[in-house]
C-alpha cells in the first residue's frame, strides 16, 4: 500500500535534513514531489535524482522562503508542472545559536522572516491553491519541541516554532470548511544541518542523549514517517493536531 499514491506533494527546505528525508519518502509512497530549497543545489539534485529513481515527477525550485514571492512562484511552478497541490509540507528553518542580552537585531529579524513569516507566506499559497482546486488537501508544519519549551541560546528561534505551531492550529479552523487538514508535528533534537556544529561537542551530544528515554537523537528520516501519516488519508479526521517526535524527551522531567 502507498499512503500518497497519485497526490502531488510540495516541501519547503527539501534539499537536506527533514525536508529531504520527507520528500523521498513522499516519492516511496507514490507522490510526485516538488521542493524548495535556498542554496544546497547539488543536494537538491539528488533529492530530485532519488524521487525520479523511483519513477515519480520531480521539481527543484531555487527561492528564499523569507521573501514573499517565493511562495507565489514555488506554488505556480508546481502548478506547472504537476497540474496541482494535494498537500503541502512547510519544513524550513533556521536556528543561529546565539545568547540573548546581545543578539543581533539582524539574526533575530532574519530567524522570525525565514521560520514563521516564511511559513505563513507558504501555508496561505499553498491554501489559496487547494481552496481553487475544490477537494481539500493536507498541510503539515515542522515546528519543534522548542514551541513547548525554552532554550538558552534560542530566545528568537522558540517563539517563531510556537508561532508556527499556533499557525496551524488557528489554519485549521480557517480552512476546515474547505477540507484542508492543518496539523504540525514537533521535532526534539534532530541531527541535521541546524545543529551539526553546536552537537560536535560530544560531551553536549552525550548529555543531551541520556535525557531521551529512547537512548539517542534523531535522525532526519525519523520525522518522515509522521508527516506522511498526516499528510495521508490515514489522517482524514486528524486537523489542528501537534505530534511530538522528540523519542520521549518532553516527558522525561524526574
Amino acid at each position: 500500500m502507498t499512503l500518497l499514491a497519485g497526490k502531488r506533494v510540495l516541501i519547503t527546505g527539501g534539499s537536506t535534513g527533514i525536508g529531504a528525508a520527507a520528500a523521498v519518502e513522499a516519492a516511496r509512497q507514490g507522490a510526485d514531489v516538488a521542493i524548495n530549497y535556498a542554496t544546497s543545489e547539488d543536494r537538491a539534485q539528488q533529492v530530485i535524482a532519488d524521487i525520479q529513481a523511483m519513477g515519480r515527477k520531480a521539481l527543484a525550485v531555487r527561492g528564499d522562503v523569507a521573501d514573499p514571492d517565493t511562495a507565489q512562484d514555488f506554488i505556480a511552478r508546481a502548478v506547472e508542472a504537476f497540474g496541482g497541490v494535494d498537500v503541502f509540507v512547510n519544513n524550513a528553518g533556521i536556528c543561529p545559536f546565539h545568547a540573548l542580552l546581545d543578539m543581533p537585531v539582524a539574526v533575530v529579524e532574519r530567524t522570525f522572516r525565514v521560520n514563521l513569516h516564511g511559513a505563513y507566506y507558504m501555508v496561505q499559497a499553498a491554501a489559496n491553491q487547494m481552496v481553487k482546486q475544490g477537494h481539500g488537501g493536507a498541510i503539515v508544519a515542522v515546528s519543534s519541541i522548542s514551541a513547548l519549551v525554552g532554550g538558552e541560546f534560542q530566545t528568537h528561534y522558540t517563539p517563531t516554532k510556537a508561532g508556527v505551531h499556533s499557525l496551524m492550529q488557528s489554519a485549521a479552523i480557517a480552512l476546515g470548511k474547505h477540507n484542508i487538514r492543518c496539523n504540525s508535528v514537533l521535532p526534539g533534537t534532530i541531527l541535521t544541518e541546524i545543529n551539526r556544529e553546536d552537537l560536535a561537542d560530544l560531551d553536549k551530544r552525550r548529555r543531551m542523549e541520556a535525557r531521551v528515554p529512547l537512548g539517542r537523537l534523531g535522525e532526519a528520516e525519523d520525522l518522515a514517517g509522521p508527516i506522511i501519516f498526516l499528510a495521508s488519508d490515514m489522517a482524514q479526521y486528524v486537523t489542528g493536531a501537534a505530534l511530538l517526535v522528540d523519542g520521549g524527551a518532553f516527558v522525561n522531567l524526574q
